[in-house]
C-alpha cells in the first residue's frame, strides 16, 4: 500500500493520480518510499546498514513533519477552498501541482545525502543483487501494464480509476464514468513510454552505482533523485505533459459534474486527511 508513497503522494498529487489511500500514517513509517524508486525495496542492507538507515529515518522523519507539514496543511486548506468555491479550474489546478512538485522535491532533496551515503557502503554482491531486482520490477511491470492488448490496457487503466475516485466521491454518475474511459482513452499507449522511462531511469541508477567510489558520484545521484525530470526520455516528457493535462481537465470536468453529495465527500476525506496530519505527534510537539 505504501509504493510509490502512496499516502503522501496522494495528499501533494491528488490533481494528478486522484490516489487512492488517505491515511497518512503508514506513510510515516515509511519514509523512504518518497524517493521515486525506493532503495529499500531493492537492496537487501546487513544489520549495520539496516541499523544506521533506521537511525537517519528517524531524523527525516522528525525534519519532515516540523519543517514540511505545516505547508502541506495550507495545501490542504487552498485545494478545499477550490471545491468549496467552485474554482476547480484548470489554472488553479496547475498551481497546486507546482506546489506539490516543490514539495516534492524538497523532501528528495533532504533525504538524497543519506541515499548516497548509504549507496557508497554498498558491496559488490549488493549491487549485483540491487540490479537483479530492477530487472525483476521491470519485468513484473512489462507483464502487468504491457502484455496486455491496448484496449485491456485502457479499460483496466479506467477500472483503477474508477475505484479511486469512488473513494473520494462515492458512486459516479453514468455520465462521471463516461468521462473517466474518456480520460483513460486519451492517455493511449502511456504505459509503453512510462515503462520504458522506468528502465532507463534505472540503467543511469545502476551506471552510477557501478562508480559509487568516484568524486562525481554524489552530483550523479543528487541528479537521479532530486532533478530526475532532466533525465526522462523524450517520448516520456511528452506522454507526462499528456498525462498532467488529462488528469486535470479530468478532475476539472468530475467535479463539474458532481452532485452536492460527491462534493461533500470530497471536501470531508480533504478534511480526514488534514486530520490525520494534525493529529502525528510530532507535528503537536512543533507546534507548542
Amino acid at each position: 500500500m505504501s509504493r510509490w508513497f502512496k499516502q503522501i503522494a496522494t495528499l501533494l498529487m491528488f490533481t494528478l493520480a486522484l490516489g487512492a489511500c488517505s491515511r497518512v500514517g503508514l506513510a510515516y513509517r515509511n519514509l523512504d518510499v518518497i524517493i521515486p524508486w525506493t532503495l529499500s525495496d531493492y537492496l537487501d542492507m546487513n544489520g549495520e546498514q539496516k541499523g544506521w538507515f533506521n537511525e537517519r529515518l528517524k531524523e527525516h522523519l522528525s525534519w519532515h513533519c516540523t519543517t514540511q507539514l505545516p505547508g502541506y496543511l495550507d495545501w490542504l486548506d487552498r485545494l478545499q477552498t477550490m471545491v468549496q468555491n467552485n474554482q476547480v479550474t484548470d489554472a488553479a489546478l496547475q498551481a497546486r501541482t507546482v506546489e506539490a512538485k516543490q514539495a516534492i522535491a524538497e523532501t528528495a532533496r533532504e533525504i538524497t545525502p543519506s541515499a548516497i551515503e548509504l549507496l557508497q557502503g554498498l558491496d559488490d554482491k549488493q549491487v549485483a543483487e540491487m540490479n537483479d531486482a530492477f530487472a525483476k520490477d521491470l519485468r513484473k511491470r512489462q507483464q502487468e501494464y504491457l502484455k496486455p492488448p491496448l484496449s485491456e490496457q485502457v479499460a483496466e487503466r479506467g477500472a483503477r480509476m474508477d475505484k479511486r475516485l469512488n473513494d473520494w466521491l462515492g458512486p459516479l454518475s453514468v455520465s462521471q464514468e463516461q468521462r473517466v474511459m474518456a480520460w483513460s482513452t486519451a492517455l493511449g499507449d502511456q504505459n509503453t513510454q512510462w515503462i520504458a522511462n522506468r528502465a532507463h531511469w534505472q540503467k543511469q541508477f545502476s551506471a552510477a552505482v557501478a562508480q559509487r567510489k568516484s568524486a562525481e558520484f554524489p552530483q550523479r545521484i543528487e541528479t537521479l533523485l532530486v532533478d530526475r525530470e532532466s533525465l526522462w526520455t523524450a517520448d516520456y516528457r511528452k506522454a507526462y505533459a499528456n498525462t498532467e493535462a488529462q488528469a486535470r481537465s479530468l478532475f476539472v470536468d468530475l467535479v463539474a459534474q458532481s452532485t452536492p453529495e460527491q462534493r461533500q465527500r470530497l471536501l470531508k476525506k480533504i478534511d480526514g486527511v488534514r486530520k490525520d496530519f494534525n493529529d502525528l505527534k510530532c507535528l503537536k510537539a512543533a507546534q507548542k
